[in-house]
């Protein structure tokens, strides 16, 4: 009868927003992701996003992040770290602190995010002359 009536889904509704907070944080996540889920916190990377799972929900949308808050709305996808990219994607169910697949070596660099379009994006220096001279008024 409860679902007939729809109070199961009531009922997860308000698990949903307990989970995210209370109302003020419901309606935080709602602005910043779009989307209000609720699933299994399974870890946190050290930059401060966190990886939650729930699998009622579809395969390919049952894992998901939720950005660190220092990122505002300026997240992105190249802020995942690679030892969580794989587990986002589907290419290993193991999480990272779980996989002996992944060593971690001294000489591996540490993961940095895509820097494109900021004053800290990657510049070439060119060696070579141009082959188109931009024109100048006389003066």
């Amino acid at each position: 009868m409860a679902k007939l009536l729809g109070l199961d889904k009531l009922a997860t509704l308000f698990r949903t927003i307990r989970d995210h907070g209370g109302i003020i944080g419901s309606v935080k996540t709602i602005f910043r992701v779009d989307e209000l889920k609720s699933g299994t916190l399974v870890g946190e990377d050290k930059y401060g996003n966190r990886y939650y799972e729930n699998n009622m929900h579809f395969v390919g949308r049952n894992r998901w992040v939720i950005y660190a808050d220092k990122v505002g709305m300026n997240y992105d996808g190249s802020q995942i770290p690679p030892e969580w990219f794989g587990w986002m994607h589907y290419k290993t169910d193991l999480l990272p602190d779980k996989d002996p697949s992944r060593p971690k070596y001294k000489w591996m660099m540490d993961h940095q995010q895509n820097m494109s379009g900021t004053n800290q994006a990657y510049m070439p220096y060119s060696t070579t002359k141009p082959k188109i001279e931009p024109w100048r008024p006389p003066q």
